[in-house]
Parts: C-alpha cells; sequence; structure tokens
C-alpha cells in the first residue's frame, strides 16, 4: 500500500498534480448586503450575456425584457418563449424601478432590439428600497420609455400583475396602488404611443388579487400565470412592431 506522505510529496512536485485534485470553486455573487453596497442597481448581473448578446443577429433580440422578479421568472420557467421568438430576459428579483432605470442603458438600448417590454413597479409598492412615492415610480417609467424611444425602441408597458397582499410585508393594501398606478399606466402609454399589455383581464380574480392556480404566492406566477399572459405578451408585442 502506498504511503500517503509519499502520495502528497509527488502531488506537491508534479506541477497541477495536486490542485488537479480539487475542484475549482463555482463562481459565486456577491452577498446581498456587499452588492447593495457595491453595484445596487446590479450591473454585473447581465454584462457578460449583454456583451454575447449584442453579436446575435437582430431576429435574436427582438425584444428585451425588462423587471424584477415576475420577469425573471419568465425567462426561468419557460426558456424557450424567450429563445423561439427572439426575446431577451433582464429581470432581477426584489428590483424597484429606480434601479431598472439606472441599468436600462447597458440591459436594454445598447442591445439594439427593436422593442422593449417593461414589467416594473411592484415592488415599489412593496416598498421594497423604502416608502412608495407614486410620483417618482412614474418618472423612472417615463425615463425609461423616453429613453428607448429615443434610440427608436418601441415601448411596451406592462401592467402591475393583480396582487391582494405581499406575503413577505403584509398590511400595505397594495390592490388599490396597483389599480391607481395601472390608470396612470395606460394613460401615460396612450399619450406616448406606446403598446400596454395589459396583462390584469387575464389574471385578476375580480377583487383584485390573482386568480387561483395562477400564481404560487399571490404575487409571482406559476407556470399556468405565465401561460395565460404569453398570448397577451406576443399580441402586444405585434402591435408595437407593426
Amino acid at each position: 500500500m502506498l504511503d500517503r506522505r509519499a502520495l502528497l510529496a509527488a502531488g506537491l512536485a508534479v506541477p497541477g498534480l495536486a490542485l488537479a485534485q480539487t475542484p475549482a470553486p463555482a463562481p459565486a455573487w456577491p452577498s446581498e448586503e456587499e452588492r447593495l453596497r457595491t453595484d445596487w442597481p446590479f450591473l454585473q448581473r447581465y454584462a457578460a450575456e449583454n456583451a454575447a448578446d449584442k453579436t446575435l443577429p437582430a431576429e435574436r433580440r427582438r425584444v428585451v425584457f425588462i423587471g424584477d422578479s415576475i420577469t425573471q421568472g419568465w425567462r426561468d420557467s419557460h426558456p424557450a418563449f424567450f429563445a423561439d421568438n427572439g426575446f431577451l430576459g433582464r429581470g432581477i428579483g426584489g428590483q424597484v424601478t429606480a434601479q431598472m432605470l439606472v441599468r436600462f442603458w447597458p440591459d436594454v438600448v445598447a442591445l439594439k432590439p427593436a422593442a422593449v417590454h417593461i414589467l416594473a413597479g411592484v415592488n415599489d409598492i412593496a416598498q421594497n428600497a423604502g416608502p412608495y412615492d407614486p410620483a417618482a415610480t412614474q418618472a423612472d417609467l417615463q425615463a425609461m420609455t423616453a429613453l428607448a424611444q429615443a434610440s427608436g425602441i418601441a415601448v411596451i408597458l406592462s401592467t402591475i400583475l393583480p396582487v391582494a397582499e405581499f406575503p413577505w410585508k403584509p398590511g400595505l393594501g397594495p390592490t388599490a396602488k396597483v389599480r391607481t398606478l395601472n390608470a396612470w399606466l395606460r394613460a401615460y402609454a396612450a399619450e406616448r404611443g406606446a403598446v400596454v399589455a395589459d396583462y390584469t383581464r387575464v389574471l385578476d380574480d375580480g377583487a383584485g388579487g390573482m386568480k387561483p392556480g395562477l400564481a404560487y404566492d399571490g404575487v409571482h406566477p406559476t407556470r399556468e400565470g405565465y401561460a395565460v399572459m404569453e398570448p397577451v405578451a406576443l399580441a402586444a408585442i405585434a402591435t408595437a412592431l407593426a
């Protein structure tokens, strides 16, 4: 039987042998606390994908979907919907509109899509980054719309999905706030010549919450929830690009 000390010595003597026996650690994102200090909008999240996706043929980057965990979950749960239609997903869980505005240029404009689908605002209402200020949220959405349109990118503004309660922050009474922001979104879209992807009509249970089975926590869609959203998205995109 070989002596363990002899094996260790052999590993140290032969360059790379000992290192080859230990797999390299998987890359990891910084902790949430560290990232919020050093990269608040999380610009690094899609930096590598952006560098690669800029070189794609135009038909494979027709539309960028920017948003929060709802958009992120959409791509994660049904990647074929994105790949088969030439859509790129740029969702980051937990984000508010101010963070999306900061990353809007590298994650959307620089990719030169034909259109952008903006699904944003629910985390503002959830007070993920401080007290909800409707005027500030509206200004962020206006700025993203202006940036896109000034760059020749058609804009699809999504209605905020229905929500009766935030499980991570109960007691905020989001339903009326969602309805008010959605009414503003529809009016603003008409004013700016943007298209509305109105998910309310296919998701709302009539009381401002999500229909049974379409969200696993009352906020985030299930696969069935995304399935009823997809025809709405496709129709809105077709109108925007007509």
